[in-house]
């Protein structure tokens, strides 16, 4: 029999005008290899019904699963309930999105309007025809890209970022992050200019305040901060 473990779960709907925030403890058996994800499965599946959070892939591939795990932000269907000595696991839902209900944000809408803020897509005067085979990049510039683009959009570096909860309109790291990506495709063809425009203020480039989080906490290991600088050395001489 594997060891007893206890998850004390936020639940709150703001839809609901009789609802209260209030924390909701579960007691279950824990089984080898369990993931969080798994957890709250079997907690919705044979304790309460009622319980939110959000999935998809349960693979940290389409990063839905993002909460605040005793406090940092994390996938659930990476995080191993083994992990966790004293088998005590508290869950919160996400800051800086809104809520939905429980453990369930919206983080797709804040997505939305940063990439339109960061106008993430590729700029170009070029004619494109698609009968022909596409320009050729460079292998390292477009591994370059490759790097950058790997990111999930989970919002885990947003809720992690102490500027994003002191300033509601920073575009955060994976705005940031996005800005480096076009920054870096020889087929934009946007100058410093441009991108100083979109991303040249303190709710942009030069409101970071590198404290790290945002890569500390990555489930995907990108190298945030570094791009970050790299954008803010670009784009410090238009200041």
């Amino acid at each position: 029999m594997g060891r007893m473990i206890t998850i004390k779960a936020l639940k709150y709907n703001p839809n609901s005008k009789v609802s209260k925030a209030h924390f909701a403890k579960y007691e279950l058996e824990e089984t080898p290899g369990m993931t969080l994800f798994i957890a709250l499965s079997k907690i919705r599946e044979e304790m309460d019904h009622d319980l939110s959070f959000d999935f998809v892939c349960r693979a940290g591939i389409c990063g839905s699963c993002g909460m605040m795990i005793n406090g940092v932000p994390k996938l659930a269907c990476r995080t191993l309930t083994k992990d966790y000595k004293d088998g005590v696991i508290q869950l919160m839902p996400m800051p800086a999105f809104k809520l939905i209900k429980d453990l369930s944000v919206n983080t797709g809408e804040w997505m939305e309007g940063m990439s339109k803020r960061v106008e993430s897509w590729i700029h170009t005067n070029e004619e494109i025809d698609f009968t022909k085979l596409e320009r050729p990049i460079e292998p390292d510039v477009a591994q370059e890209v490759f790097e950058i683009d790997r990111c999930v959009e989970c919002g885990i570096c947003v809720a992690a970022c102490g500027t994003k909860l002191m300033r509601p309109n920073f575009v955060g790291a994976v705005g940031l992050n996005r800005v480096a990506r076009f920054y870096a495709d020889p087929q934009d063809n946007r100058t410093d200019e441009d991108y100083y425009e979109l991303v040249g203020d303190d709710d942009g480039v030069f409101g970071c305040m590198s404290l790290l989080a945002c890569e500390d906490n990555c489930p995907k290991h990108l190298p945030l901060q570094s791009k970050i600088a790299y954008m803010r050395r670009k784009l410090v001489a238009l200041r």
